[in-house]
């Protein structure tokens, strides 16, 4: 069983598919992180982050094992990630790397934003994750000051829509809806209603492949 579940930042993916995979007892991967990770191996080496070939090598290395949220969620290494995120090679490399992942028994949930369309496609159970921009922001800004770290709403906004822009108009695996996809929108949706959502999709799936 692998569960695909994609849209753009701060809609409540992420949160979304590590209650589904608790709850199932499957096993999870952000696929952002993969990303963030290899830019955090170029960082760390000093290495540059426009030379496709090595950003390549690095993700071709890379272990899915030890990916740390905590570290990986600092603002300079999401700027760095964006930068390889569009280089063909690299995007080859992790997207391969993430099937591998799909594989596991007894299932897997893979969120984030070409899972439906290009790495799962056949995934028996396709969610988009989605919320307004405004609504995005606000979360992203909560969530930043209440870390005790300082914030300006109005960056937080243009950062949120420029982000958008660049992974829906990317000519590789841009962000969009599978066209199976479930569409959950959580403007204004609590992430209980949105989990209790997805678990009747997800358990209709299950009956089925039985």
């Amino acid at each position: 069983m692998i569960i695909a579940i994609d849209g753009p930042a701060a809609a409540g993916k992420g949160t979304l598919s590590r209650r589904i995979a608790e709850t199932y007892g499957f096993h999870h991967l952000d696929t952002g992180l993969t990303y963030r990770a290899t830019a955090k191996a170029l960082l760390d080496a000093g290495l540059p982050l426009d030379d496709e070939a090595i950003a390549e090598r690095i993700a071709l290395s890379l272990d899915l094992a030890g990916l740390d949220r905590d570290i990986l969620s600092a603002n300079g290494i999401g700027e760095a990630a964006s930068k390889i995120a569009v280089m063909p090679a690299v995007r080859r490399a992790l997207v391969e790397a993430q099937r591998r992942f799909s594989r596991r028994a007894p299932g897997t949930v893979l969120d984030g934003r070409d899972i439906g369309t290009v790495v799962c496609p056949d995934s028996p159970v396709k969610l988009y994750v989605t919320a307004s921009p405004e609504v995005r922001a606000r979360r992203r800004y909560d969530e930043i000051i209440g870390k005790g770290q300082p914030a300006d709403f109005a960056q937080i906004f243009a950062d949120v829509k420029k982000r958008d822009e660049r992974d829906m108009g990317r000519a590789d695996s841009p962000l969009k809806p599978a066209e199976d996809a479930h569409l959950l929108d959580t403007s204004e949706m609590s992430i209980e209603a949105a989990f209790l959502a997805a678990k009747s999709l997800i358990d209709a799936a299950l009956t089925q492949c039985r």
